[in-house]
């Protein structure tokens, strides 16, 4: 079925390239555009560091590459599951960088559906704190 893996059950991920490069992305989403896609929360890059948003979503870093990818568990108020969340870049030429969101560990394909959204919805955001 598209979107699960036998591995890490249902996914979705999201992904744009942006016209500014790699460092200014990065400098963003790991500074004041980590409340675009995660919420409003001092993130300790650290792997094994537990975080809580003013939203009340709570997870752990998994993983913190500088310049490269933020992996962490995802558990909003409200779900009964927690699941993975990254962010990665890439850098696409000169002045470009490809942004990718990608989520596993979801529900099923209605979840699934709704994280999309909700992606895309961050993704513009992202896009529109970049400029």
């Amino acid at each position: 079925m598209i979107g699960k893996t036998k591995d890490a059950g249902w996914e979705i991920g999201v992904s744009k390239t942006v016209p500014y490069p790699l460092d200014h992305v990065w400098e963003y989403l790991s500074g004041p555009g980590l409340t675009a896609w995660l919420g409003d929360v001092r993130l300790d890059p650290v792997k094994g560091a537990p975080y809580e948003t003013a939203e009340g979503t709570v997870g752990e870093v998994r993983g913190y590459r500088e310049r490269e990818k933020i992996r962490l568990t995802w558990w909003p108020k409200g779900w009964d599951h927690e699941s993975t969340v990254q962010v990665a870049l890439r850098n696409a030429g000169p002045d470009k960088t490809v942004v990718v969101f990608h989520q596993e560990r979801l529900a099923g394909p209605e979840e699934r559906a709704a994280q999309r959204e909700h992606w895309q919805a961050v993704m513009k955001v992202v896009v529109d704190g970049l400029g």
